[in-house]
C-alpha cells in the first residue's frame, strides 16, 4: 500500500519540512497534483482536515502513479512546518528529504 501509516510528526521531521521548504524541494497548493501527474513528487503529504474531495484526488493519483503518500497532520501543522498560510497538501520533490521522512518513519520518529 502506498499510504503510510502515520498518526503525526515530531519536532525533527517537521523541521525537516521546513529545511525542504527552504531548499525549494517543496511543492504546495495547486501544484502538488501536477507534481503527481509529472511524477516529480516523491512523497505527497495531506492534511487530515483537507476536505473528503480533495483527499480522495489526491490519494487516488497517488495511487495511480505509485507515489507513496500520507494522511494524519493537520492544515495547520503543514501550515506551520512551512511558514505559509492554508496548506493542504504538500509534495516533496527530492527524493533525499523524502528518504529522510521514510526512514524516521522506519525509526518510529514519525
Amino acid at each position: 500500500m502506498n499510504q503510510l501509516e502515520i498518526t503525526s510528526l515530531n519536532s525533527q521531521a517537521l523541521n525537516r519540512l521546513g529545511i525542504a521548504q527552504k531548499a525549494g524541494k517543496l511543492i504546495t497548493g495547486e501544484q502538488v497534483l501536477k507534481s503527481i501527474r509529472n511524477q516529480e513528487a516523491q512523497l505527497v503529504i495531506i492534511a487530515q482536515d483537507a476536505s473528503n474531495r480533495t483527499k480522495k484526488q489526491l490519494t487516488n493519483k497517488c495511487k495511480y502513479y505509485n507515489i507513496q503518500y500520507h494522511i494524519g497532520l493537520t492544515i495547520d501543522n503543514l501550515s506551520k512546518a512551512i511558514g505559509k498560510n492554508n496548506r493542504v497538501a504538500l509534495a516533496i520533490s527530492d527524493r533525499h528529504f523524502a528518504n529522510m521522512l521514510l526512514k524516521n518513519n522506519e525509526e518510529g520518529i514519525i
